[in-house]
């Protein structure tokens, strides 16, 4: 099965500023790689990054644990480590999923449950 899925890369994000901020490449090329680097040093710092009408980026601690090789069954120590999680904010996922801004996914949940018989 063949996906048409384009992964966006910072060359596609420096292009778009370049294209749509009017800026030159030089300085779109900067202004991208700024904004990139501030929110690595804010995650980096433990700081959550919330960009409003988009979502937050945080760092959430994960204690060690034990895990298992899926090929050999071995047990394996899995280390503490910090991840960064990201969840977007309502007005993205409604853009996703193709909902008109204001709409109401209680709204959503109420059709569902009639169509369940509920």
């Amino acid at each position: 099965m063949t996906r048409n899925r384009k992964t966006v890369t910072r060359v596609d994000l420096y292009e778009a500023a370049y294209r749509k901020a009017g800026l030159s490449r030089a300085e779109a090329t900067l202004f991208v790689e700024a904004v990139l680097k501030e929110i690595t040093d804010c995650l980096e710092k433990g700081e959550t990054v919330k960009l409003s009408s988009f979502g937050s980026f945080m760092v959430r601690k994960k204690a060690g644990r034990l895990g298992r090789n899926p090929n050999t069954g071995i047990e394996v120590p899995i280390s503490p480590r910090r991840v960064v999680v990201f969840k977007p904010s309502a007005i993205m996922k409604q853009q996703i999923n193709s909902q008109p801004p204001g709409s109401s996914a209680v709204a959503g949940a109420e059709t569902r449950s009639s169509l369940a018989g509920g």
